[in-house]
């Protein structure tokens, strides 16, 4: 059995408060099997966050485990550096049959954040290479987490985590409005959605001048803030922007693909085509690490005739046993027709969530596929700081483990609980979510003293 003690003393954990930080009661996750994990102590918990938004094949998967360790005793490493191995390549092709058509290359990375900042530096590159030297500059969105890395964290519409390295990012990039049709300040008295947040990207892209804006990056549905789902013909919108101001259009698809909503990739369910699109996470549902940006031969061609090459690698993108791991992943989820389920059963999981906008603490269920907030209200009205750092931090986070839900209790934006379990879950745990959810707002809501 794993021994805790100490360990908070040695291990820094990532987005955690190491001033709060007790060997006595950090929670080590020992094992993990289908849509649950199990604490060193024995506890057993739902995983409602799939780790991290990435168990979509589920836990305990031998047969991926398997591909890896084969992979291994063949051939642990080689670079993708002017040489190629077998698995990149049969991965690159299967992931080009999945995309979107007209995606026709493959960059592996080792994550999402490098994923990101990947498409940014070809996307200057290509502009370079064409005789657009000025488009550097990337639109986002408020709010949205694209990643840590020093490019990611310039494109990421996060303040707070900005902050301490400021004068270490890019200051060009702008970010338009969300999705966030509870909250939206554009069409607020509308009968319906306007789409004026996808105009609000054209605004942003005049303002700076079109003569530099590289790129337009979006997820398919906003992970920070808490599911933002995209209005009808909102892509549609985006996409004639873009082409109207000679602007790459980039999926963010390191949450949203795989699976999570119900079809491979997030453009496939939205209907658009995306000049580039950044995948991670699920690909290998974490089973090893890997991401990369499918590409457009658009954006290729430049690069496709002459000397002139990508000028960016990484020491450990397309590693051989990831590669091996990611087909193994794929295989699964194939056979077993994980993204049909996930459009099989959306309702029954949506319907669980829906069943607690009866509590005075829910304001709001939204997502789509395997993927939901749901947004936290003092019965129609927002909480104080205090109460909000009360609820989510000292409360919600700790009360969901000890019920035995591994969820996101967040408030990046407006106070949340996200949920996206394995794609393997179902009514069963769906029920076990809403019950352990109820519960835990019911109690929250007692001690508030409402």
């Amino acid at each position: 059995m794993t021994t805790t003690t100490g360990a908070a003393d040695k291990l820094w954990l990532h987005f955690s408060r190491l001033s709060e930080s007790n060997s006595d009661d950090l929670v080590v996750i020992e094992r993990g099997e289908g849509a649950y994990v199990w604490d060193d102590r024995g506890r057993r918990y739902l995983d409602g966050l799939a780790g991290l938004f990435v168990v979509n094949a589920g836990h305990g998967r031998k047969e991926i485990a398997a591909a890896a360790a084969a992979q291994a005793e063949q051939l642990a490493y080689f670079p993708l550096w002017t040489f190629a191995h077998p698995k990149a390549v049969e991965l690159a092709e299967r992931l080009v049959d999945l995309a979107p058509a007209g995606l026709s290359r493959v960059f592996f990375t080792t994550g999402g954040g490098e994923a990101v900042e990947t498409a940014w530096k070809l996307a200057r590159q290509h502009f370079l290479l064409v005789g657009q030297p000025d488009r550097v500059k990337i639109i986002a969105r408020q709010t949205a987490y694209h990643g840590t890395t020093l490019g990611a964290l310039s494109i990421t519409g996060l303040e707070p985590i900005k902050e301490p390295f400021r004068p270490m990012l890019f200051a060009g990039n702008r970010h338009a409005a969300t999705t966030n049709r509870l909250h939206c300040s554009l069409c607020a008295h509308a009968e319906a959605c306007t789409l004026a947040c996808a105009d609000d990207i054209e605004r942003l892209i005049v303002e700076e001048g079109p003569e530099t804006v590289a790129a337009v990056y979006l997820e398919p549905v906003q992970n920070a803030g808490g599911c933002f789902v995209p209005a009808e013909g909102y892509w549609q919108r985006v996409r004639e922007i873009c082409d109207r101001h000679g602007v790459l259009l980039v999926s963010d698809e390191v949450i949203c693909a795989f699976g999570r909503l119900g079809t491979w990739f997030g453009a496939n369910r939205f209907g658009y085509q995306p000049d580039m699109l950044t995948f991670a996470k699920g690909v290998t549902s974490g089973y090893a690490p890997l991401g990369g940006v499918i590409v457009s031969d658009r954006v290729a061609e430049p690069f496709t005739e002459g000397a002139e090459s990508f000028l960016h690698g990484i020491t450990f993108g397309g590693h051989p046993v990831s590669c091996a791991v990611a087909l193994a992943n794929l295989d699964v989820m194939a056979d077993e027709d994980l993204p049909g389920r996930v459009l099989e059963l959306e309702g029954e999981f949506r319907g669980a969530l829906e069943s607690l906008l009866d509590l005075p603490t829910v304001a709001e269920v939204r997502g789509l596929g395997y993927f939901y907030g749901i947004e936290l209200t003092a019965d129609g009205s927002d909480f104080s700081d205090e109460q909000c750092e009360w609820l989510i931090r000292k409360f919600l986070s700790k009360r969901l483990l000890e019920l035995g839900l591994h969820c996101r209790a967040d408030d990046r934006g407006d106070p949340v609980i996200q949920l996206a379990p394995p794609l393997v879950a179902g009514p069963e745990e769906f029920e076990l979510i809403a019950s352990i959810l109820r519960q835990a707002l019911t109690e929250a809501w007692d001690q508030l003293g409402r």
